[in-house]
């Protein structure tokens, strides 16, 4: 599993490879009981600390996204069930953007394109 992370951003490289890995599984690379690298093995394929790799993989657990069992180490669960908090996460995520696209001057049917282009890819 290739991950491309940015050292220089400000968003934390656990959460780059929590986005990362949500991503996959909603493009299709990942699917239902697909299993993750272990901790180990992202950790030194990514150049990172195992911590960092772990502290991804705890998050993915409480969200949903992943279970975890020692014999078989992490697996991608589709989390059919979140529908709900995930709406709630997605409308204040959005309209903070919202906001900040209103004060760009940029027109809601723009923003709207610009939102139906990024769910469909």
């Amino acid at each position: 599993m290739v991950m491309k992370l940015d050292f220089a951003s400000s968003v934390p490289i656990y959460q780059q490879i929590r986005d990362q890995i949500v991503q996959a599984v909603a493009d299709g690379t990942f699917e239902d009981g697909d299993r993750l690298p272990t901790i180990r093995a992202l950790a030194q394929e990514a150049g990172i600390n195992t911590m960092t790799v772990n502290k991804a993989y705890q998050l993915l657990k409480q969200e949903g996204y992943i279970v975890t069992d020692r014999r078989n180490g992490a697996m991608v669960q589709c989390a059919g069930g979140k529908k709900r908090s995930v709406e709630k996460k997605l409308k204040k995520e959005l309209e903070v953007l919202a906001a900040e696209a209103k004060i760009a001057g940029i027109p809601e049917e723009e923003f709207i394109e610009i939102c139906r282009e990024i769910y469909g890819s």
